[in-house]
């Protein structure tokens, strides 16, 4: 047992002080470590609750912090660390809970350690102490940490800071930041940028080459330094395009405009509800009531309330009894009307209520037992309990008629022994909405009164025990009266602890529950519309601001996670749940529809919104089709062009429909996108400046625009001001130290943008054109571009010219035309354009004559080699393609020794060109390496990333793919499963994409496949010449004899088919049977022949029978004869 440290003696206690001591001083030279263990498991370990991207622009609070300009001058010199591995903690003894201790209680040794950091890290240090940590064994961990010493590339910290800093850390850079900026340090360049992150965020937590990355992505003018503004700004553009890209990806949207239905000069449409086939049905004011499909098309309509001389009556609301195909209206003459829903024919009539009936909700409860429960415009909300409700409907239907309905008091209907009226006072002004939810055995009001805006309460109430007992002692004096006198008395008030009240400013005009998400929505005058938890009326969970007129009606979508709205000014909204964020927006222009809205119903069967105003319109959910999970796609719409950034090792890829997408090149990861980057107009073509910070596209809306693609942030917009042609392709330079962005397109001239780091003009001019280009320039569309630096640059067009310019001079050096061979049919309609051109810059630089040194695709599937210095230019043409389609995309390696040839069909074609078109012109094709389908359809891109010997292509088949140089299937960007670039294990091969597999066109040729030849006849040929035979099939002579012996063959009109042949031969190698021969052995196989005419199915009435109860009848009397014996 323990004793009380009072009890302890002097030596006892001096010897637990010191033990104290040598602890706190041990866990404060250990506490670094432990720390950075603690934020490894806070920060990498995956939480369960999802945390919306929050902005970097709140208000920043700052915190004292030391200079640290020696500490920046003192690292400058230093050497970093080697990244390591964080390892689990090995088990051990927890360490204890530490006491509070100052600077000054520490040793010499342990002063000195400290002395090396700030003072706010001073702080956090001693609250750390201030701690119970239960980490185990610190020197396990440091020891391991010793054997595991990895690259900085391939580090578990690989990965984006800007999404592991926390706001107290992003205070202390801030705080950091304005230190050094008193100093006179306006400006940090990448080495004092380190070290302030690393002391700001720990060095264990960040290293070197992470740093390095966001550095470059905020300096994306490769400045070499940045300012606390830049880092502010680069971080809030980055959470604002993610905010972006989530909602692009939870992409909910109407199909616009809305499918609008001209209805009659009449009343408005005061409510609209679905039956269970999708059938709308509207209710008017006057009384009209009529069936819609989901098209709507009109399918019955009819005016209900009887035409006479008295007032007319006014509908106010209406709902459906399922269970008794009825329809019940509430009326402003205080009446509640039954109809039958199949021919509208009336059926009964309640009169007499207290007050108008405003708004009307049925609810079947159990087993021919039933609710009825309507608000009215005192605020009251009434309620019919009704049991054994056929015999009940029957009973009243049976009454005398009164305006042509047999009608039934309210007053004798509460007296009836299966009824049970009840009324509830719950708002102080009308009820704007009603409900009954079984999922909750309540009911949820809304009013426009802000005390009791929104209320949940119970039916009947909480038991009393004495009051049933005093009715039961009481219950043989007058009980139907004294029932009577409590139900339609003066309105009972519920319980406190039988209702929960919503306070809401303004009150409330629309709500919905969804029992699933454990929500109530609700939205009225004020233009918010609350997220509520049910059980919490203090405060909303979520407030959704937006619309600019009051909220008319809201749903909850529990299928899709989504909250639909509409305001009176006929804006629709969709919200995200989660994220709390709007995912569509439809005003009144574009839905189309117009005039006041008076009625919503969303139809969850089809995913549409149904709208009233003076036409109905329907607004169709547009629903994504459901991926098939074998079918991996890197965009929604065909990829146009992608291109690998070396510097950030990114592939960035672009769509038709204006998108942008970064992915990471090692693990095929999504890092960012971006959407409209051109306004809608697809992107046709992409690269990237110098220092592959900043990327450049070009696209049909006649634009090149500058972007730092790490945040989606638009830089500059280039374009000309007279006309907007489409930029077809484009390329960045550098000629004389100056900088340009050549864009060339269907405007047929070479423009060039300067670029300067000091132009801070949104939107730039073009500079002056070139002489040549005036004049001797080209006549039809560019379609490509490519440079060789210094000097060449190369342009191709649409009529089959390539120009080869001088840069520096703007001079024409030659121009070539690529011919159309005349032995082509369509020779004169042929497609002469050439939209790739490749310059081999390993040969440009021997400046060799009769050498090659230009590559371009052209017409009739063929690659043409060009010679820049000779006067016959051409100097080899050949056909990659085996089927002779269009070369649709060429690429080589660095060195100039293989080249990738793609066409229109997906396939990609390797050469070996090392040695080809050297010297003399070539006859021949290059050396045949390989070739594989890369894809279903035309490949637009292909780029050869040589440092990893990785092929990367695009195509109009909506994906972007990585290949090994020999083909081997690395993986689709956009699948589920990550790939490991330097893991060959964890790529895809020997897999191939599934719909490569699955396309018609990917079978091979094959002789048995064709139906050449028999399985039989097989034989190992020679590839090429196998190909031969195919493309060119020799047809044998026929003589007489082979007529004569065709002439004795059994009649038939067609070949054996291979399925026949596969047949006969398996049954000739069957195994004989010495048994019991069965039936089947005796069929003759016979080939059926195609009949033109028609077969008619016989008429059997002659017989007076049918052949086939004939036939069961007979064959069914042993089989009772049988069972009668037994």
């Amino acid at each position: 047992m323990l004793s009380r440290p009072s009890q302890q003696s002097p030596a006892c206690r001096a010897k637990l002080a010191h033990t104290a001591a040598r602890e706190d001083e041990e866990l404060w030279l250990t506490l670094g470590k432990a720390q950075a263990w603690l934020d490894f498991f806070f920060y990498t370990m995956p939480l369960r609750r999802k945390v919306r991207p929050s902005s970097a622009s709140g208000k920043l609070e700052t915190s004292t912090l030391s200079s640290i300009l020696n500490e920046l001058r003192d690292s400058t010199a230093a050497t970093e660390p080697l990244s390591r591995r964080a390892q689990t903690s090995l088990g051990g003894p927890r360490l204890q809970a530490a006491s509070p201790v100052s600077r000054s209680s520490l040793s010499g040794k342990a002063q000195e350690e400290a002395a090396r950091f700030p003072e706010w890290l001073m702080k956090e240090f001693i609250k750390g102490q201030q701690r119970s940590h239960s980490i185990g064994l610190m020197e396990n961990i440091s020891e391991s940490e010793r054997l595991h010493r990895v690259s900085p590339a391939r580090s578990p910290w690989k990965g984006k800071i800007e999404q592991q800093i926390t706001l107290d850390q992003l205070q202390k850079l801030h705080a950091a930041f304005q230190d050094l900026e008193i100093n006179g340090c306006k400006y940090l360049d990448i080495e004092n940028f380190k070290h302030t992150v690393k002391k700001c965020m720990g060095s264990h937590n960040v290293n070197d080459e992470q740093i390095e990355t966001l550095f470059m992505k905020i300096d994306y003018p490769a400045t070499g330094r940045i300012q606390w503004n830049d880092f502010c700004t680069y971080i809030h553009l980055e959470y604002t395009g993610q905010e972006r890209s989530c909602v692009r990806l939870k992409g909910s949207t109407f199909s616009l405009p809305a499918t609008i239905q001209e209805i009659s000069h009449g009343e408005p449409v005061v409510s609209i509800c679905s039956l269970s086939n999708s059938t709308l049905i509207t209710a008017r004011e006057d009384g009209t009531i009529s069936f819609w499909s989901t098209q709507l098309n009109p399918k019955r309509s009819k005016m209900v309330f009887a035409k006479t001389s008295q007032k007319s009556k006014w509908l106010m609301d209406f709902a459906i009894m399922t269970p008794y195909n009825k329809l019940i209206l509430g009326t402003g003459d205080r009446e509640l009307q039954l109809y039958e829903i199949s021919n509208f024919e009336p059926y009964l009539q309640i009169n007499g209520l207290e007050a108008i009936p405003l708004h009307v909700d049925y609810c079947y409860t159990n087993p021919d037992e039933c609710m009825i429960l309507y608000g009215d415009d005192q605020g009251c909300v009434n309620i019919l309990l009704l049991q054994s409700v056929g015999e009940l409907l029957r009973t009243w239907n049976k009454l005398p008629k009164m305006e042509h309905l047999p009608h039934v008091s309210l007053e004798h209907a509460a007296l009836s022994p299966n009824v049970t009226y009840i009324r509830w006072k719950v708002h102080g002004d009308w009820v704007s909405q009603l409900s009954y939810y079984d999922s909750m055995k309540a009911i949820i009001s809304a009013s426009s009164h802000e005390p009791t805006a929104l209320v949940i309460g119970c039916v009947v109430g909480a038991t009393n025990i004495e009051q049933q007992m005093k009715e039961i002692k009481e219950h043989g004096k007058d009980w139907k009266a004294k029932k009577w006198q409590a139900n339609l008395g003066a309105p009972s008030s519920r319980a406190e602890g039988d209702q929960i009240v919503f306070r809401v400013h303004k009150g409330v005009k629309t709500f919905a529950l969804s029992k699933k998400s454990n929500l109530i929505v609700t939205g009225g005058m004020d233009r918010i519309i609350r997220m509520w938890n049910p059980y919490m009326p203090g405060r909303p969970t979520g407030m959704l601001r937006g619309h600019m007129s009051p909220v008319f009606y809201v749903y909850i979508s529990e299928e899709d996670n989504k909250i639909f709205s509409m305001s009176t000014d006929n804006m629709v909204k969709i919200w995200d749940i989660e994220d709390q964020s709007c995912l569509f927006t439809a005003s009144s222009k574009n839905n189309g529809i117009k005039g006041e809205v008076s009625a919503c119903h969303y139809i969850s069967s089809t995913r549409s919104l149904c709208v009233a105003t003076d036409t109905l319109a329907v607004l169709h959910l547009r629903l994504s089709s459901t991926p098939d999970p074998n079918m991996v796609k890197s965009h929604k719409e065909p990829v146009l062009c992608c291109k690998y950034n070396k510097v950030f090792r990114h592939v960035v890829s672009c769509s038709e429909s204006s998108e942008v997408k970064v992915w990471d090149f090692e693990n095929g990861k999504q890092l960012f996108e971006f959407g409209d980057a051109h306004g809608g107009s697809a992107i046709t073509c992409l690269t990237f400046d110098s220092s592959g910070r900043r990327l450049i596209t070009g696209g049909r809306d006649g634009c090149l625009k500058i972007w730092n693609y790490n945040n989606g942030h638009c830089l500059h917009t280039l374009k000309r001001e007279d006309r907007h042609e489409e930029i077809c392709d484009c390329t960045y330079v550098e000629v004389n130290r100056n900088k340009y962005v050549i864009g060339v397109g269907w405007d047929r001239k070479i423009n060039m943008f300067y670029d300067s780091v000091d132009n801070f003009h949104h939107l730039q001019k073009p500079q002056a054109y070139w002489l040549d280009d005036i004049s001797r320039g080209h006549k039809e569309d560019i379609l490509c571009i490519a440079q060789c630096p210094p000097t060449l640059l190369a342009t191709s067009s649409y009529d089959g010219e390539i120009i080869v310019w001088n840069m520096i001079s703007g001079h024409i050096c030659r121009k070539f035309h690529t011919a159309i061979l005349t032995f082509s049919v369509c020779a004169q309609t042929e497609d002469a354009s050439v939209t790739q051109v490749l310059f081999l810059k390993t040969r440009v630089a021997k400046y060799e004559s009769a050498t090659s040194s230009l590559i371009s695709n052209g017409p009739q599937g063929y690659v043409h080699f060009w010679t820049l210095f000779s006067e016959d230019p051409l100097v080899a043409s050949f056909t990659p393609s085996r089927e002779k389609s269009l070369i649709s995309s060429i690429a080589v390696t660095v060195d100039d020794s293989y080249l990738y040839a793609a066409d229109e069909d997906g396939y990609v074609y390797v050469h070996n060109i090392k040695e080809y078109a050297l010297q003399d012109p070539e006859q021949e094709a290059p050396k045949y390496v390989n070739h594989w389908r890369a894809h279903i359809n035309r490949i637009l891109s292909l780029e050869v990333i040589d440092e990893d010997s990785i092929l990367l292509s695009s195509s109009v088949d909506r994906t972007v793919r990585l290949w090994s140089l020999s083909g081997e299937y690395i993986g689709t960007f956009g699948q589920e499963e990550p790939w490991d670039i330097f893991t060959p294990t964890s790529w895809k091969h020997p897999m191939v994409p599934y719909e490569i597999l699955i396309d018609p066109q990917s079978m091979p040729n094959h002789p048995v496949l064709g139906g050449e030849s028999s399985g039989l006849q097989i034989t190992d040929k020679d590839e090429a010449t196998q190909d031969t035979e195919n493309r060119n099939p020799k047809f044998p002579e026929v003589i007489n004899e082979d007529m004569k012996e065709e002439i004795k063959r059994p009649f038939s009109t067609q070949a054996p088919s291979r399925r026949l042949k596969h047949e006969q031969l398996r049954l000739l190698k069957r195994p004989v049977s010495h048994g019991k021969p069965n039936t089947y052995h005796t069929i003759n196989y016979y080939e059926i022949d195609s009949f033109p005419g028609d077969c008619k199915k016989p008429d059997l009435s002659i017989l007076g029978t049918d052949i086939f109860s004939a036939h069961y009848q007979v064959a069914a009397e042993p089989k009772a004869h049988s069972l009668s014996e037994l």
